[in-house]
């Protein structure tokens, strides 16, 4: 079966995965590249709350700054 998660911005896959692997890191988890269906529930739930972690962070601080 095929994905249906369809990026808007199609050039900014690299960035996403640059940055769903730091997240990984940060938590603990490994990750490839490509398929990780291997992972427990658990584990890519906590790096998907530390990606929403970090974009919450990042909204807070640009709305402080002004940006």
């Amino acid at each position: 079966m095929a994905s249906s998660n369809k990026k808007l911005v199609p050039e900014a896959r690299a960035a996403l995965d640059k940055f769903k692997m730091e997240a990984a890191s940060e938590v603990g988890v490994t990750i490839n590249q490509g398929y990780n269906g291997d992972l427990t529930s658990r584990q890519a739930g906590s790096v998907g709350g530390q990606m929403v972690k970090k974009m919450i962070e990042k909204y807070e601080n640009d709305l402080k700054t002004g940006k």
